[in-house]
């Protein structure tokens, strides 16, 4: 299999949800909804002022981390997706659509959620990425990154991306703990 080099488009993102409103299954996938059991498990507390999720999709895991915080930023590319997104969306949740690593949100949060999205960026895009969170999460934050680990055509694979976001982090976020790394890694980063 080929891997593409550049990261991908907006319009892959939207061209998918136009054609299947939920193409990769969230709603009804086993893998998904224990990858979203374990996602909740793997958060270092049980309560966030501001959070961000990067990829939020049609906003499956939205709704479950937003009984986590107390406002939640959700962003993704496809305007479909946050549309689908905002008609089952809890008060606290707001939604945007938002490009990386150009359409970083505003503002400070101590949670920054990256699930299965991390891939879809070319390397100096990822590092791009990276940068900008480290700026946007308060000192006591942490980041939660999960991703596939089965093979694609995307530019980077889930360790590959997994370990390259920890590493471009790892100055200001040095404790690594890997929660899962089979069928999918799952890693909270954070500074103790």
């Amino acid at each position: 299999m080929s891997r593409r080099t550049e990261t991908i488009p907006a319009d892959y993102f939207e061209d998918k949800y136009r054609s299947d409103i939920d193409p990769w299954r969230f709603r009804s996938s086993d893998y998904e909804r224990e990858k979203y059991r374990s996602t909740i498990g793997a958060l270092g507390r049980q309560r966030f002022d501001e959070a961000l999720e990067v990829g939020c999709s049609i906003g499956v895991l939205s709704a479950q981390l937003a009984r986590h915080c107390v406002a939640l930023t959700a962003i993704d590319a496809s305007s479909t997706a946050i549309a689908a997104a905002r008609a089952a969306a809890p008060a606290n949740v707001s939604f945007a659509v938002a490009t990386l690593p150009q359409d970083f949100p505003p503002g400070c949060f101590d949670l920054i959620v990256l699930s299965e999205v991390l891939y879809y960026f070319s390397q100096a895009d990822l590092l791009r990425v990276a940068q900008r969170c480290v700026e946007a999460l308060r000192p006591e934050g942490e980041i939660i990154q999960c991703h596939w680990l089965g093979e694609t055509d995307y530019p980077l694979t889930g360790r590959d991306a997994s370990d390259q976001f920890a590493t471009a982090v790892a100055t200001r976020l040095p404790v690594r703990t890997v929660v899962r790394d089979e069928i999918y890694r799952l890693e909270r980063l954070s500074a103790r």
